[in-house]
């Protein structure tokens, strides 16, 4: 393949501009620093948002595909108001005073916690008061979740889906009624041949690992945003941590903050496109678009519209979309909750779900697209009662915008509310209801229902019913438990792939909520040849052949400027799997995406002996120098020369030289002390005759001059 040049990216540089290019600057380079302000693997301030890499918006972030950030000082909030972190990073408590109250997206919390003594025990990690609810509330339980069973909230409200780590001890009551409860009766009936679509949520795991990755959910910090009020220092110059950064001694500009954040929106906004792409390639025409492709967007101070600027970079994604005929759909999270009684948390919803009909309006997608981009919420806590609830949910609801209400569906919960609990409601509010089967075994109404598939399906027609009313494509949710699961609170979290598909109909659009994501597609492919199972092949270990790694690496930027010739890869065909499709990562191996980490090898006994014994020797060395230093310091202090019969640096010299040598350091040593003493004397006898006293080292000049003049008269 001929060497080709990467066009130049749309992605801007900090603060929105490509610098001009240098003279004998290629293209390729000024695409390569472009890009290099929104990848996260480049730019430590980009990050993925938590939520992208769940299996569902209440379920826990999957660490190995987006690395939790580091948090510390926490409080939760009941609504965090965008998806992505909110983060404000307060200065440095001083010694002695006492915590101020932490503030979490406009709500206090009741009393500040008093600074904790020093202990040379191991500390709890501590979250920071500014960041996302879901992230603190991941962070502070998954370190607990081992030592101390949870509590269970009295008012039943879904906090964190998986707060619980596999290896919390259960109540020993709570696991004995688990244990003991009648077994699932499940359907024998099987969709197949299957013919309706197979999608995944907003995140996927080959594309993100992918150089440069691609994925729609970059975020950042607040406080990045703000420090990039300020114009560079250099800003002709890429962005640098240390040496190009914000000049807080040049005056605030809000433009350049905002510019900085549409830059991160339209960076994710691009890689939409891309992402389905891949997916008709490969059978998948179902996507969750990501609630976090624009940061703060639902902000309550921060928030801001996605028109004029995101409009057509949403609307060339659209058109991307409505070629292949694929559906995008939502899932705004857990906290967008219309039936709590707290008046600001409504209120955060009702800016939350504007904001996913604007992102999702702007896609300017076909009739029948744009009725199927449907918005999925849950009804969310008990809080008084659940007849309370909904009464404040209808309330709630009946105020939103129509565009809102034409896009808002149901979905029963594996906290509080079961089919039989929301299907009445969708019915009386002309709201379709979302089916997840895997939610359905944790939560049912035991007195009109058995657990597992077979009585679900006599309620199927009534719940399609609620789409079909409407004039929009049914869709259902499946997820399975972790093998390890017993009890209600355990078998919420989501196991990474799927093994079998629910009884549905062959033609529904259903969502494999898995924290594997397309992979979860690939293995129910494989499992029941499935459309499109005939179109990858399993990934070469630690190797990629999609990507232009080496070409953009140190060592290949120089063979470039050489002027050797790399063979680079399309950017159309950047992270596609190459020609024979290799994008499949078997069960557990995800690390396969990545290249291969350097191994330590441990050595055997013997060799350990054998180091320890090269070790004590160089030790040895080392301190025999250090002596040797010490004695020649302290001989020139007192003006006495050293003599080393020992001394040998020359390890290679033979025997004999070795003594030639000796003997030559022995005579010089000899002659030197000699001299010494002769000059020690004459200086005594001046002092003794009154004379003017002469300094030793003029007496030893005076010796060599007279040693110097007698060879001459010889």
């Amino acid at each position: 393949m001929p060497a080709i040049k990467r066009k130049q990216s749309a992605a801007a540089l900090t603060n929105g501009d490509v610098p001009p290019l240098k003279r004998r600057s290629s293209a390729r380079q000024a695409s390569t620093a472009a890009a290099a302000n929104v990848n996260p693997e480049i730019n430590t301030e980009i990050f993925d948002a938590p939520n992208a890499s769940r299996a569902s918006p209440d379920n826990l972030p999957n660490p190995a595909i987006a690395p939790a950030q580091k948090s510390v000082n926490g409080a939760r909030s009941e609504s965090p108001l965008s998806e992505a972190p909110d983060v404000i990073e307060a200065p440095k408590r001083k010694k002695g005073r006492k915590a101020k109250t932490a503030e979490v997206n406009g709500e206090t919390d009741a009393a500040p916690k008093p600074a904790p003594k020093k202990s040379r025990t191991k500390k709890e990690p501590v979250i920071k008061a500014e960041e996302d609810a879901d992230a603190a509330s991941v962070l502070s339980t998954s370190t607990v979740a081992s030592k101390a069973p949870k509590k269970k909230k009295a008012t039943g409200e879904a906090g964190d889906p998986e707060a619980d780590e596999e290896d919390e001890v259960a109540d020993p009551e709570e696991l004995k009624a688990a244990m003991t409860r009648p077994p699932p009766v499940n359907s024998p009936y099987l969709p197949l041949p299957w013919k309706g679509r197979l999608g995944y949520a907003c995140l996927n795991t080959y594309l993100r690992a992918s150089n440069p990755p691609i994925f729609s959910s970059r975020t950042c910090r607040i406080q990045s945003i703000l420090e990039h009020r300020w114009p560079l220092q250099h800003p002709d110059q890429p962005e640098h941590p240390t040496k190009n950064r914000p000049d807080h001694t040049q005056p605030a500009d809000e433009a350049l903050g905002k510019r900085y954040l549409e830059n991160i929106c339209l960076a994710n906004v691009r890689d939409i496109a891309k992402m389905i792409k891949w997916n008709e390639r490969y059978g998948i025409r179902f996507l969750r678009l990501s609630s976090e492709m624009f940061p703060f967007a639902s902000h309550q101070e921060y928030g801001y519209k996605l028109a004029p600027f995101a409009a057509d970079a949403l609307a060339e994604a659209g058109k991307v979309i409505a070629k292949y005929n694929h559906r995008v759909t939502t899932h705004p999270g857990q906290f967008t909750q219309l039936g709590s009684p707290r008046a600001p948390v409504v209120e955060n919803a009702v800016r939350d779900l504007d904001y996913h009909d604007e992102m999702l309006s702007l896609l300017k997608l076909p009739e029948q697209l744009n009725k199927d981009a449907v918005m999925i919420i849950h009804m969310g806590g008990m809080f008084e009662s659940k007849e309370e609830t909904m009464n404040r949910f209808r309330e709630n609801y009946a105020k939103l915008s129509q565009s809102v209400k034409n896009r808002v569906v149901l979905e029963n919960c594996d906290m509080c509310y079961s089919v039989h609990d929301l299907l009445p409601i969708c019915e009386e509010l002309n709201i379709p209801f979302v089916l997840d089967w895997h939610h359905h075994n944790i939560i049912f109404d035991k007195t009109q229902i058995r657990e597992g598939t077979a009585d679900l399906v006599t309620l199927l027609p009534r719940i399609l019913a609620t789409w079909t009313r409407k004039g929009i494509t049914p869709k259902m949710h499946y997820s399975e438990p972790t093998p390890p699961a017993i009890t209600g609170q355990q078998r919420r979290k989501h196991n990474p792939r799927v093994a079998s598909l629910p009884p549905c109909p062959p033609t529904m659009d259903l969502m494999i909520e898995a924290k594997d994501k397309e992979q979860a597609v690939f293995e129910l492919m494989k499992n029941f040849r499935l459309p499109g199972y005939d179109t990858f092949n399993d990934i070469i270990p630690y190797e990629r052949h999609d990507d232009n790694k080496f070409a953009d690496s140190a060592a290949g930027q120089r063979k470039i400027a050489k002027g050797e010739h790399i063979d680079l890869i399309p950017e159309e065909d950047i992270g596609m799997g190459g020609p024979e499709g290799r994008v499949y990562w078997p069960p557990g191996m995800e690390e396969w995406l990545r290249p291969k980490k350097r191994e330590i090898v441990k050595k055997s006994p013997e060799e350990e002996e054998a180091a320890r014994l090269v070790e004590e020797k160089k030790k040895e060395k080392r301190k025999q120098a250090a002596a040797k230093a010490f004695a020649e310091r302290e001989a020139v202090k007192h003006g006495t020369p050293t003599f080393d019969p020992e001394d040998d640096s020359d390890v290679e010299a033979t025997p004999a030289t070795k003594k030639a040598k000796a003997a030559m350091k022995k005579k010089a040593h000899e002659k030197a002390m000699k001299l010494a003493v002769k000059a020690e004397a004459e200086a005594d006898a001046a002092i003794a005759d009154d004379t003017e006293p002469v300094t030793k080292p003029k007496a030893r000049r005076a010796k060599k001059v007279v040693k110097y003049e007698s060879e001459d008269e010889e």
